[in-house]
């Protein structure tokens, strides 16, 4: 597979809320694969950028935490999105889809240059 991707600054928190969305409540290190699963491999998330971004979306009241199982037997805090986030989620989503159709329109051939 080609280079792996640098993620956004803010868009870590949108993938995290939408993997929560899709998958339901998820450990750290399953939102961590399944957001590089997702991407084709083509996005890699770092730990160290994870685990504050979850903290952050916890203390916002986007995510709720709780100490469970994983699916090794192992403790592990799992995630849930609250309503909060499904609003936030909705929000940032449409934000991000305005955001790329800009950019999109900004690097397509342009009529005029001719």
């Amino acid at each position: 597979m080609g280079e792996k991707t640098d993620v956004w600054q803010g868009t870590l928190a949108l993938m995290v809320l939408r993997t929560l969305q899709t998958i339901g409540p998820l450990h750290g290190y399953g939102i961590a694969r399944r957001i590089e699963q997702t991407s084709g491999s083509m996005v890699s998330v770092k730990y160290g950028t994870l685990y504050p971004a979850l903290l952050k979306l916890e203390q916002e009241g986007y995510i709720a935490a709780e100490w469970g199982v994983s699916g090794n037997n192992r403790r592990a805090k799992i995630y849930k999105l609250t309503r909060a986030g499904e609003k936030k989620l909705a929000k940032e989503a449409l934000q991000w889809e305005r955001t790329t159709l800009a950019i999109a329109r900004i690097f397509a051939p342009s009529e005029e240059a001719s």
